[in-house]
């Protein structure tokens, strides 16, 4: 499936089994500061990222690339090539006009000229235009000046305006020495430009309506390399200066520049539905803005923002957009397809068609076309043409724009048919149609006609991310990947997920264009290839004879494999029409749903643990759990079906690993035991088919292994990953609590230190010392205080050395980490919060709250907790405390989250309340 679409409903929603599902594309990848410079996240986090380039130094050239690498991993490296060659393609007035608010320059400066510094550095010059809103109402009372409005406006008096004038102008000047500092060339204009009349003197006094833009002084400022920085102050054709609405400024900038981008700055984010309390990703006005204009809360400066961008629009071609965004997300607004904040355009108009007859002979020659364009192989028009032939024996529904640079094919479910999940057929859309966001009407559109509907892509899609984003859930296997949304009953996800796993894209028949595309293309290629091996063993077959040989074959695979091809016996197939739960113990070698689970090392704490997950997980199958202790004993704690443990040795390991009786084996052995198992498995041939996950230390400083903590590691990596070392539970609250300030470490010789209690079971079910209960009565004990081998672990998976001292304590389960953590910067407790709340507000296993978190909250929660975030009085150390149940998010939640990214099915999959 084809897309290059911009998402509108960003934020996926996540029901029941399925939450979780659309995040496992995404994220970090695994070394040192350079996987944390490559670890697409939250805004704010890039923001450090790029502010940490900015304030070095580099030659243009360097730091060109150096922020474009940072923002390739903020969006795909496609994506920002796309945006950076679509706003260099324009005048360099033409890119953006940044309306900044008043308090922007108060509270969020830093991030602000971090941002322009970034653009600045690829050779883009935004023109920057300032308010000082709240700034201004403070010096107004402390001059005992009485604030006056009427419909929202200021009335601004003589008193009012020459403080007004006296305040813009610093704040201009203060904005241009911070980008200044910033390394950035800034030019203050601050008259001249921005000609206005009396919007109504004997009601406003001194505000005025801008009627003209003069632009030689910006675009001069460009030509000579400077950001022009303009502030709300206006004048009249005597010379009287007036106070003019800066957001209405901003749009009479961008009627006279004409940009790309125009893009308002405010601390709230965007525009918030005060009726559900969640923000407003997009606005599409040919659409929706009478909708939108008849709300309850849409009333006085929300109404007035509305109309008035929608005016402005109305003015500039349809390329143009609004973003109303915080100053954190500027990169993720211009960058990405996701964007930030909330997005007004003008939007297009779709067409519809529920029949190949209701297109005259242009339309289904353009409609041809379309299904054609971009889609390799010679055999591509024929099997189109194929496809449009089962449209006329079966209903559809089109949609596409008069050009069709957008279009999407549904198949609505069958009437009458108790499965009423649509099939998004095909989807396929224009770098044009990407660029001017005709892509996200469709989308659209299609949430408001089919509330349940379901697609396939395959893994190795640049765009899968984006599909993701519309997704309730996902499910990858062989290299394709089943979404779907509106499917909120558990059962009939599982028989979704259990049919795409037996038949992958044919389970919805042979109806989907991508599928018979690939497969002809697949065909196409082994035919050729063999044709191509078959000349070569001729005796003087020429070069011309096998480029003829490979044609022929090349133009009938297509044909031989619609008569030879095992998937047409299911044209009529849907989901749900095998059973996904077959007897246990019958493995068809076709089918390994629900997957096939082992635990070697179940006797411990840890063990346990995994058991009472894998019980609830509706996807996985404990087969086999093995303990010398316990063998022959039956396990009581797993109720799907009656199960004993049974002791099995690396032979028998390698036994049931050369007959493919299990799709995971999990050792939850004690150091250094595993690899024997391990090893078994490696020499069974089975080695590229299961997946491993090792809760021991004894893989996790290996390279061939995939370190797998998912809130810190690229999950791509980990779901394509067959070999996963789980982390220590010391050690990933550790990383977790120090990460997001890895670009702020205090040079060597200084480093985090790491206090780390934990309760007892953290010593394990074998008697000693540690584990004593009555030993720890009233007592704290330390062990291993240097060298320990989660100090090693951190050290190696931050980049950066970290001291760790561990100590237990008398209760069962928790760690508690104080985390003293010394800062090459003066930074305030609310920028260290905030880092972390933007760095894992995405992660709904990881809490940040202001407060030091307790442990004895942690226990039994399959999460983790962050807080404290005190900051020495020189500013340069702050404390961070974190809190983990050693046994849950520290060992078996986190292996459960591995599994379920190895296996395909969504990361939370199975944890209860997530």
């Amino acid at each position: 499936m084809q897309a290059l679409s911009r998402p509108v409903l960003r934020q996926a929603a996540a029901r029941g089994v399925t939450h979780g599902s659309t995040r496992t594309y995404t994220r970090a990848s695994n070394t040192a500061l350079t996987r944390q410079l490559q670890t697409p996240t939250t805004p704010s986090r890039q923001q450090q990222h790029i502010r940490r380039l900015a304030t070095s130094r580099h030659d243009d050239g360097s730091a060109r690339s150096a922020v474009i690498n940072v923002l390739n991993n903020i969006a795909s490296k496609r994506e920002v090539q796309q945006y950076l060659a679509q706003f260099t393609s324009v005048s360099s007035q033409q890119f953006a006009v940044i309306k900044v608010g008043g308090a922007i320059l108060t509270d969020y400066i830093d991030h602000l000229c971090a941002s322009l510094r970034n653009l600045n550095q690829m050779g883009l010059f935004p023109v920057i235009i300032h308010g000082a809103g709240p700034q201004l109402n403070k010096l107004l009372e402390e001059a005992g000046v009485e604030p006056r409005y009427k419909e929202g406006i200021r009335i601004t008096d003589g008193k009012t305006l020459g403080i007004a004038r006296k305040l813009f102008l610093q704040e201009n000047l203060k904005l241009v020495e911070a980008l200044e500092s910033w390394g950035v060339r800034a030019r203050p204009i601050t008259s001249g430009v921005l000609m206005a009349d009396y919007k109504d003197r004997e009601t406003y006094e001194f505000v005025g309506e801008v009627n003209q833009v003069n632009t030689p002084s910006i675009k001069a400022a460009i030509a000579d390399g400077y950001i022009p920085v303009l502030t709300c102050m206006a004048e009249s054709e005597d010379g009287q200066v007036l106070n003019v609405n800066a957001d209405k400024a901003a749009a009479e900038l961008a009627r006279a520049l004409v940009p790309l981008k125009i893009v308002y700055l405010s601390e709230k984010g965007g525009i918030t539905d005060k009726e559900t309390g969640k923000l407003v990703e997009a606005i599409n006005l040919d659409e929706e803005y009478e909708e939108y204009m008849k709300k309850s809360w849409v009333i006085h400066g929300t109404k007035s923002k509305i109309r008035d961008i929608k005016t402005l629009l109305d003015d500039l071609p349809r390329s143009s957009s609004v973003a109303i965004i915080h100053p954190e997300s500027l990169e993720r607004e211009l960058f990405t397809h996701s964007g930030a904040g909330t997005l007004i355009r003008r939007g297009t108009k779709l067409q519809q068609a529920s029949s190949l007859e209701e297109l005259d002979t242009q339309g289904l020659a353009m409609l041809k076309q379309t299904l054609v364009r971009d889609r390799a192989g010679l055999d591509s028009a024929a099997v189109v043409d194929r496809y449009l032939d089962t449209l006329k024996s079966r209903s559809f529904r089109a949609y596409f724009d008069d050009n069709m640079e957008a279009l999407a094919i549904v198949l609505p479910p069958a009437p009458g048919s108790t499965n009423q999940l649509a099939h998004l057929s095909t989807l396929t859309m224009t770098r044009s149609a990407w660029l001017s966001n005709i892509a996200d009407n469709v989308f659209q559109q299609l949430k408001r006609d089919y509330p349940n509907l379901a697609w396939t892509v395959k893994q190795d899609d640049e765009n899968l991310t984006w599909f993701s984003e519309k997704a309730d859930g996902s499910i990858a296997k062989k290299g394709e990947v089943l979404f779907w949304y509106g499917v909120d009953n558990p059962e009939e996800v599982r028989q979704l997920m259990s049919e795409f796993v037996q038949h992958g894209r044919q389970m919805f028949g042979d109806v989907n264009l991508e599928s018979q595309l690939h497969r002809a293309a697949a065909a196409a290629e082994r035919i050729r290839a063999g044709a191509a091996s078959i000349i070569a063993r001729r005796p003087g077959g020429s070069a011309h004879q096998q480029q003829q040989q490979q044609a022929r074959a090349f133009s009938t695979s297509t044909r031989q494999l619609r008569r030879s091809h095992p998937a047409n016996q299911h044209q009529k197939r849907n989901y749900a029409t095998t059973n996904p739960n077959p007897p246990l113990g019958i493995h068809n070698s076709e089918k390994n749903y629900p997957s096939r689970i082992a635990l070697i090392g179940a006797r411990g704490y840890t063990g346990k643990a995994l058991i009472d997950l894998l019980n609830r997980h509706p996807n996985m199958d404990l087969c086999y759990v093995s303990s010398r202790e316990l063998a022959g004993q039956k396990l009581k704690e797993y109720t799907k079906k009656d199960l004993e443990y049974s002791n099995l040795s690396p032979e028998d390991v390698r036994r049931m690993a050369q007959a493919k009786e299990i799709d995971c084996w999990i050792m939850a052995l004690p150091n250094g035991v595993c690899a024997p198992f391990v090893e078994a498995i490696e020499e069974s041939g089975q080695a590229s088919e299961a997946l491993v996950v090792d809760l021991s230390a004894d893989y996790r400083f290996d390279g061939n292994w995939t370190y797998g903590l998912p809130e810190l590691v690229q999950r791509s990596r980990i779901a394509s990953a067959k070999r996963i070392s789980n982390p220590g539970c010391y050690a990933t609250a550790a990383q977790l609590g120090i990460a997001p300030l890895l670009p702020f470490l205090a040079p060597s010789p200084a480093h985090p230190t790491v206090f780390g209690v934990s309760g007892y079971s953290g010593a394990g079910t074998k008697p000693s010392p540690k584990n004593d209960v009555k030993n720890l009565t009233d007592n704290l004990i330390p062990y291993s205080l240097t060298d320990h081998i989660h100090e090693r672990e951190i050290s190696n998976q931050l980049g950066a050395e970290v001291a760790f001292i561990p100590h237990v304590a008398v209760w069962f389960a928790g760690i508690h980490h104080t985390i003293s953590i010394p800062l090459k910067e003066k930074m305030a407790s609310r920028d260290v919060r905030n880092l972390f709340q933007d760095r894992y507000h995405n992660e709904p296993l990881i809490t940040i709250t202001g407060q030091s978190p307790l442990v004895k909250n942690i226990a039994n929660k399959h999460g983790v907790e962050i807080g404290g975030f005190a900051v020495h009085s020189s500013g340069k150390r702050v404390v961070v405390n974190v809190t983990i149940d050693n046994l849950l998010k520290g060992a078996a939640t986190q292996c459960l989250q591995n599994m379920n990214l190895g296996l395909g099915y969504a990361e939370f999959e199975g944890i209860p309340g997530v």
